[in-house]
């Protein structure tokens, strides 16, 4: 596992890479053009990068600057022995480019980024189901959409960008199609195609991930988590966030202090 921190911008070139083992990055924080085999795609927040063994791939970051990435990587043999456990047949490789932020993951990922802002986490284990639940939801993801225009992308890498700069910021649809100048029913549609997700569910979760990386890493009560990062009230939180995590906030607490302890 590393906390692989890029500094490139518009103004760098993308250069070719290949992956030299299996690959899964958790995306913490920032967007970035991912190709590889097959295509592109936007890397955000909350989705996963997924990478094969002697896949070549570039990063670009032509929308803005920087990203964040818990990049985990693996050794051949040992991740599809893993993913024969976790009922992948054949020979092991990635048909997708990335996993976009879905709720099946949503602990797991939340789980990564607490753990780069000094939460506590077993980095081994982490990476073991990481890995096994990828591998399940990768195999039961649908085919590629069709490739969204440089233009739809960069409308909607500015909007993620805003989201994560204020997460717990009110942003309705209607404003968020305005900011890019589409019409609310063309701004869903391309948000959906971009990221995977619609917008509400993309701002819920992006809201979600800084509550659990807050109240793994700081001692905040739960009701102004909830405030800070934009419910209205402690019982939309809660709900919310046991929908998500499947465990109530409370819950979520007690477990982080018997993980100290």
């Amino acid at each position: 596992m590393a906390d692989v921190v890029c500094s490139a911008g518009p103004r760098d070139q993308p250069f070719e890479e290949r992956h030299s083992s299996f690959a899964i990055a958790v995306v913490a924080a920032g967007t970035f053009r991912y190709r590889g085999d097959g295509g592109s795609t936007l890397m955000t927040p909350g989705s996963l990068m997924l990478g094969s063994v002697g896949q070549c791939y570039e990063c670009g970051h032509e929308h803005g600057d920087g990203d964040r990435c818990v990049s985990f990587w693996y050794e051949p043999a040992w991740f599809e022995r893993l993913a024969a456990d976790a009922g992948a047949r054949g020979p092991m490789a990635f048909s997708h480019l990335r996993v976009p932020p879905i709720r099946e993951l949503s602990p797991l990922v939340a789980t990564a980024c607490a753990g780069i802002s000094g939460a506590e986490v077993a980095w081994e284990e982490l990476s073991i189901r990481l890995a096994a639940a990828t591998v399940r939801t990768a195999a039961g993801m649908r085919d590629p959409l069709a490739q969204p225009a440089p233009l739809a992308l960069r409308r909607v890498a500015s909007i993620v960008r805003s989201v994560e700069r204020n997460p717990d910021r009110s942003l309705s649809l209607a404003a968020m199609a305005r900011a890019v100048d589409l019409s609310p029913f063309h701004f869903l549609r391309t948000f959906e195609q971009v990221t995977g997700t619609t917008p509400h569910q993309y701002v819920l979760r992006a809201r979600l991930r800084e509550a659990a990386r807050r109240m793994m890493t700081g001692d905040e009560k739960v009701i102004d988590v909830a405030l800070a990062c934009g419910f209205s009230d402690h019982s939309r939180f809660t709900h919310a966030f046991t929908t998500e995590f499947g465990t109530s906030p409370r819950m979520f607490r007690i477990g982080r202090e018997a993980r100290r302890n």
